[in-house]
């Protein structure tokens, strides 16, 4: 696992108390197994939330890292150990979210962590990202932006929302192309100027080369930018911004738009 900053001691705590609460937080034997499959020495018989507490504490003083945290709550919080109880899962994970934030983290539906803007007072720590999806519908986004990026998906992090839009886009290529390749291959196989398989004008003139040329490269630089990092980087290290996160998506749009317009010569010649 990459290395990850220690998690603030308060921050830890909080972890501790909500997934240990008394009430319907994990259970004794569960804690105990989810340490020993973590590699995290077990405290012993003190309360639940104490229990996961002072393990996370201690690992993450001993190691000078906060993996161990982090190592625990992917492990505890794997959907596949909360199936048929769905509900105590999104209680769960929305109060690791309050909590998380203030480390600069967010718990996604699929239970694996992801940057987030840090937040520094209670209201921040509550805000959810469903702003993005409502900036972007202000900035009157590409249905097929939404298409990709459903609202569960926007409203969890910038970075899932453009990663899903960019294989939203690629996808709608293929589908009206009909080749079966990705990123530059696919652009260049789509869009070369001297076989084309989609075409945004008659291309004719210079000019209409140069667009034909001009937005197969700015397909090319957003699958560049961002399927290429985030395919082989960690999500933790590799954070976007909301600002950047909508200008990309408004990119993304643009494409869209364009292609709404886009021609399939073959196709209409075999029609």
């Amino acid at each position: 696992m990459s290395a990850v900053a220690p998690l603030p001691d308060d921050v830890v705590e909080r972890i501790g108390a909500v997934l240990g609460d008394t009430d319907d937080g994990l259970t004794g034997s569960e804690i105990a197994k989810l340490l020993a499959r973590c590699d995290l020495p077990d405290p012993g018989p003190i309360t639940k939330r104490d229990r996961i507490t002072h393990a996370l504490l201690d690992e993450q003083r001993r190691t000078g890292s906060g993996v161990p945290v982090v190592r625990f709550i992917h492990t505890a919080m794997a959907p596949a150990r909360w199936v048929g109880s769905a509900d105590r899962f999104a209680d769960r994970r929305d109060a690791l979210n309050g909590v998380l934030a203030f480390a600069g983290l967010t718990l996604q539906a699929n239970g694996r962590l992801a940057n987030r803007r840090t937040a520094t007072t209670l209201s921040e720590a509550a805000q959810r990202s469903r702003r993005l999806r409502d900036a972007l519908t202000a900035r009157r986004g590409h249905a097929e932006v939404f298409r990709y990026c459903n609202a569960e998906l926007l409203a969890d992090d910038c970075f899932n929302a453009v990663f899903e839009a960019v294989k939203g886009l690629a996808q709608r290529i293929r589908d009206m192309s009909g080749l079966d390749a990705d990123g530059a291959k696919l652009i260049d196989a789509a869009f070369g100027v001297q076989q084309p398989v989609i075409v945004f004008n008659a291309l004719r003139t210079e000019t209409e080369l140069n667009e034909q040329r001009g937005l197969a490269n700015i397909m090319k630089g957003v699958f560049g930018a961002v399927r290429n990092p985030q395919a082989h980087t960690p999500k933790l290290l590799w954070h976007i911004s909301e600002d950047d996160a909508l200008d990309l998506l408004g990119t993304i749009s643009l494409l869209h738009r364009r292609l709404d317009t886009a021609v399939v010569p073959g196709r209409l010649a075999g029609s």
